[in-house]
């Protein structure tokens, strides 16, 4: 892996991907943060070397670098999923180029279903700590050793500061910003009642189907890491709708302002 991951780094620096402090990650419908980076250059997943192409139609595809409140960043617009048929390995692949390329910060968002009914949908969630069910993790393969520690320390998967400037930052811009534990599954298909009435139990907050790959990289990287969940929809197993894929990025977009704001915000101070 070590020489696929120099490839693609070359291949950035010499389009001028230089040095970036921060990386971002754009879950399902929060894509308009783009409009507010002074961008300097872009390149499509698709003529990346080694790099996974998005399958979903609402994930763009691009790798972007410029610069937001001051700090140069590289953001991406789009991400990959288990349920895309990807391995855990290609799913963190960008984890693993942005980390060389020199970022120090992850910041990630998703779409999420809120399993906690205090929470509602339209409202934001700060990930504290998460639970992986999506079957493996991203460091179980061979020669991970090479690229970091094999056995990752998981007892602070989440930056405590940057959770902190985060909660001052939604107080001070009068944002409702919950905070709580993200269970990640393997997807596509929603959940059953039963399955909500299980992650309940198993204390998770709120699900979805992505961020905990990235983030176990991320630690295994030593790279600082936090997480925002958009929550599209109300996972009451008592009064269980169907759900429609296009009111869930609908409820992201409206969502969405918000969490530029918290991004920005935070990205001001880093």
């Amino acid at each position: 892996m070590e020489k696929i991951i120099e490839e693609t780094v070359t291949y950035l620096k010499d389009k001028g991907f230089e040095n970036p402090e921060i990386g971002i990650i754009l879950g399902t419908g929060l894509g308009q943060l783009i409009e507010e980076i002074n961008i300097f250059n872009e390149a499509s997943y698709n003529h990346i070397p080694n790099f996974p192409t998005a399958t979903v139609e609402f994930h763009k595809g691009k790798l972007i670098y410029g610069e937001l409140e001051g700090k140069t960043i590289v953001v991406m617009q789009g991400r990959f999923h288990l349920y895309e048929g990807y391995t855990l390995q290609d799913v963190t692949f960008p984890v693993r180029i942005m980390e060389k390329l020199g970022i120090q910060t992850l910041l990630v968002s998703n779409a999420a279903g809120a399993i906690n009914l205090d929470f509602k949908k339209g409202e934001l969630m700060l990930i504290e700590d998460h639970i992986n069910l999506q079957g493996s993790s991203p460091l179980a393969f061979k020669g991970v050793e090479f690229l970091g520690e094999r056995f990752t320390d998981m007892s602070a998967p989440y930056d405590a500061e940057i959770n902190k400037q985060f909660k001052a930052i939604a107080k001070r811009k009068n944002i409702r910003l919950h905070e709580g534990v993200y269970a990640s599954v393997v997807g596509p298909q929603l959940e059953t009642r039963a399955e909500y009435r299980m992650l309940k139990i198993m204390g998770a907050d709120a699900v979805g189907m992505s961020t905990v790959p990235e983030i176990i990289v991320a630690n295994h990287l030593k790279l600082k890491a936090a997480a925002v969940s958009v929550l599209t929809d109300e996972c009451d197993p008592d009064n269980l709708e169907p759900v429609d894929i296009q009111d869930i990025i609908a409820n992201a977009g409206k969502a969405e302002p918000n969490m530029i704001t918290l991004f920005k915000e935070l990205i001001r101070t880093l």
